[in-house]
């Protein structure tokens, strides 16, 4: 699978910048902007999410072997990641099975462990985007009224209706593939696959008020990634990027500036 990316710059080393579920790499265009006066940075939409293809097959084997074909296809030898979420755990995928592709690697608010549904409310979210009559919609704003039972934080609605776009037709789809999603939801949610450990080096940066990476955790990701620090952005949430831009750009691009 051929994924789509847009390339910020030209100059300096390659950083690919991943995004989390439900996103694309747009959400990340401050950063990537940001990011690009010092590294070449290639925003990417991972599978069944923003413009890139749809497929039935959706589990972090294949989502890091479609980063994989990317980085080979743009000619690259190794690059740096910032991946966060669902892209974290692509990531990660990619550090333990294909480590030579790496040579830093920033995981955003997510741990290498399986999540169980209750922590999440990503069930409403499915719910409310499958529950929408696209043939009805009239615009955004009537779109965001209908979504406001199943998914009641505002910037969460907003964050996913940057998914409802305009078909030729004039009416409105949701780009990224909702049914491969809820069916693959399961496969998300678990712990990457790749065997062994990754020995370089790896920064995870976790948003103080976010329950993605607790003290438990810490065990297990020393297990796989024994080299790791961990930084924590004070008032900041899952989105920690959002909630704190200038803090999670000192944070990362001081790793990412550190010589091995």
């Amino acid at each position: 699978m051929r994924l789509n990316f847009h390339r910020y710059s030209e100059s300096g080393k390659p950083l690919l910048i991943l995004h989390g579920l439900f996103g694309s790499l747009g959400n990340w265009g401050w950063h990537s902007k940001e990011l690009s006066k010092h590294y070449s940075v290639i925003g990417v939409d991972l599978r069944n999410h923003g413009d890139s293809p749809h497929d039935k097959e959706l589990n972090y084997p294949v989502m890091a072997l479609d980063v994989v074909k990317l980085i080979e296809s743009l000619g690259l030898s190794s690059v740096a990641i910032i991946g966060h979420s669902m892209g974290g755990k692509v990531a990660m995928e990619l550090a333990l099975q294909y480590p030579q592709f790496i040579e830093k690697l920033v995981v955003v608010d997510i741990a290498p462990v399986a999540y169980p549904d209750r922590i999440d409310s990503h069930k409403g979210i499915i719910d409310g985007m499958k529950a929408l009559n696209l043939s009805e919609v009239k615009n955004r704003g009537e779109a965001d009224i209908f979504l406001a039972p199943y998914i009641e934080e505002e910037p969460t609605r907003k964050f996913i209706l940057t998914n409802l776009v305009h078909t030729k037709e004039g009416g409105y789809k949701w780009r990224l593939n909702l049914d491969a999603i809820e069916k693959n939801y399961g496969n998300l949610r678990e712990k990457p696959t790749g065997i062994g450990t990754y020995e370089s080096a790896i920064l995870f940066v976790k948003g103080a008020l976010s329950n993605y990476i607790k003290p438990e955790n810490e065990a297990e990701i020393l297990d796989l990634f024994p080299n790791a620090q961990v930084k924590i952005i004070m008032q900041a949430g899952h989105w920690l990027h959002v909630d704190k831009p200038q803090a999670f750009q000192k944070i990362v691009s001081d790793f990412l500036a550190e010589k091995d």
